[in-house]
């Protein structure tokens, strides 16, 4: 039976620019459907006020937030975190002092300095994730705000909305903060540390950056830029896209009809679709095994060489934590051994579980691995903080004769292992761990639209 939900409350404000008067489903009767992208069920969306959201009556995977004001709001925060970016690469960054030798690093050392060390792979990665990345992905959401703001879409905003998406992964600016911190308290009884403007304006920038990425509402966006065509004819809810020949939409979310011929995209934002992920479980294997190869070398060689006094001491990921313990910063020590241990071994432990049993998954515990799987997703990227550290230490510590540090082989072998597993995540579908016989409430008499 067909239903419509006509709009029950008023605009925002009769003076705010289009885009922010009104939410998607005031202006339109027909109800938008989605299709989980954990679960592939297919649902309707409530009609949503400022800062609710929708979530999967399958496995409570977040539909839609809304947020009030998304266009001007994510464009004043956008602006805010590229101010504080450009006075925390203007300024500073921290400064140390010891025996008399001094040395002050400005933020873009903590990546130039590793060139001169024979880690150019490193320094890229450094520089991307904590400055480059978070940069394009603010300026991208300035171009795209602006143009929704104006009432007219500047040029390529389609393809920029959907690089956002991709984007948000590989900004680290709050994993560097906290590599920062760590650092610096592993340096601060040997020598007097001073913080420069420039530490305090990335601290503020990393929490802006995270800011404007939850004020962005994606549903609002794309229905501003694109609209919503109707979803394809006879889509049922109350059970899964697949069996209906349809997929969801990773970008915009929007439901799309399959071509027998495999090869299609969406018909709003021209990401390119698939029912699952191409070889899935193939891909996560193959990353898998290459991290744990990596992971080996990361543990086997020194991460970093310190030199004092002519004396050269070598120091791997495990020996670190240990000196740590040894000199009583067990705080720091259990951040490292966190990071650096628990959080990639159990990754690489948990995922390849996944992989094991995918083809044996049911919906009695499909939720539970869903939620592991989530869990993995999340934590993946914390692991960089023991890069980070390397680089602020190496960039920092520099006191001629007196006491330097070096990067290690491991930092290389170590961000690898960090990167391969973040791949391994993304390449893994977890949709695939729903697709296995139903129970009897999975096949209750679906819903026609």
């Amino acid at each position: 039976m067909s239903q419509h939900w006509l709009p029950k409350r008023p605009t925002l404000t009769v003076n705010a620019p289009l885009v922010d008067q009104q939410p998607p489903e005031t202006r339109t009767q027909r109800r938008r459907l989605r299709a989980c992208h954990e679960c592939d069920w297919v649902s309707a969306l409530p009609p949503l006020k400022s800062g609710e959201k929708a979530s999967c009556p399958r496995c409570s995977h977040v539909l839609v937030k809304r947020n009030r004001y998304p266009a001007q709001r994510s464009m004043a925060l956008a602006i805010a975190s590229l101010v504080a970016l450009l006075l925390a690469v203007s300024y500073p960054f921290v400064s140390f002092s010891y025996s008399g030798v001094s040395n002050r690093i400005e933020l873009s050392e903590t990546a130039s300095t590793l060139i001169a060390f024979h880690q150019p792979v490193v320094a890229i990665g450094v520089i991307m994730t904590i400055v480059v990345l978070p940069a394009v992905y603010l300026l991208g959401t300035l171009w795209l705000q602006f143009g929704l703001l104006r009432n007219d879409p500047l040029p390529f905003s389609r393809s920029t909305a959907r690089s956002l998406s991709h984007l948000t992964p590989w900004m680290m600016a709050d994993v560097f903060i906290i590599g920062a911190l760590v650092s610096l308290i592993k340096v601060a009884g040997l020598a007097d540390i001073e913080l420069g403007l420039s530490f305090w304006a990335y601290c503020a920038f990393a929490i802006l950056l995270l800011m404007t990425i939850q004020s962005i509402d994606a549903d609002w966006m794309w229905f501003a830029l694109e609209g919503e065509p109707l979803a394809p004819e006879g889509t049922q809810t109350g059970m899964s896209a697949a069996a209906q020949q349809l997929t969801s939409c990773p970008t915009c979310g929007l439901i799309n009809r399959l071509s027998p011929s495999g090869k299609q995209h969406c018909v709003r934002c021209h990401e390119r679709l698939h029912p699952r992920l191409p070889h899935s479980v193939q891909r996560t294997w193959a990353l898998l095994t290459a991290a744990t190869v990596m992971y080996i070398p990361a543990n086997i060689y020194p991460i970093m060489t310190t030199t004092s006094l002519g004396n050269s001491s070598p120091s791997t990921i495990v020996g670190g934590i240990v000196e740590l313990i040894q000199g009583g910063s067990w705080p720091i020590a259990a951040i490292i051994f966190v990071a650096s241990i628990i959080v990639p071994v159990g990754k690489l432990f948990a995922m390849a579980w996944l992989c094991s049993v995918v083809n044996r998954s049911h919906a009695l515990n499909a939720q539970t691995r869903t939620r592991l799987y989530r869990i993995t997703e999340f934590i993946g990227r914390w692991s960089m903080v023991d890069v980070f550290v390397v680089a602020i230490l190496v960039a920092l510590i520099r006191a001629d004769s007196l006491m330097t540090i070096n990067p290690g082989p491991a930092a290389l072998a170590f961000g690898s292992v960090v990167v391969l597993t973040m791949l391994a995540a993304m390449t893994f579908d977890p949709r695939l761990l729903w697709d296995a016989p139903k129970t009897q409430d999975d096949e209750a008499p679906p819903i026609r639209t």
